[in-house]
């Protein structure tokens, strides 16, 4: 991964701007990573896929989850304090 201070940064904002586009741009303060500076598409695809309204309406309902969920209700404990 490419890196640049941030004092670099500032100075030379437009010219890293452009080198982020090909990889991931790590800036640092201090000598420690403080932020990192990427493409859109990049940050994208790191996201991954944005559900939309149609496969959130897709979703099962809570009446449906209670099946899925019984199992693991059925393993906890209530904890005992003495």
């Amino acid at each position: 991964m490419q890196t640049a201070t941030s004092k670099d940064f500032n100075r030379h904002a437009s010219a890293l701007r452009h080198r982020a586009t090909s990889e991931p741009l790590l800036i640092t303060e201090r000598g420690r990573p403080a932020h990192v500076l990427m493409s859109y598409e990049a940050y994208q695809a790191l996201c991954g896929p944005s559900a939309s309204v149609a496969d959130l309406l897709a979703m099962p309902v809570a009446d449906e989850l209670d099946s899925v969920l019984q199992p693991a209700r059925e393993l906890a404990r209530s904890a005992e304090l003495a």
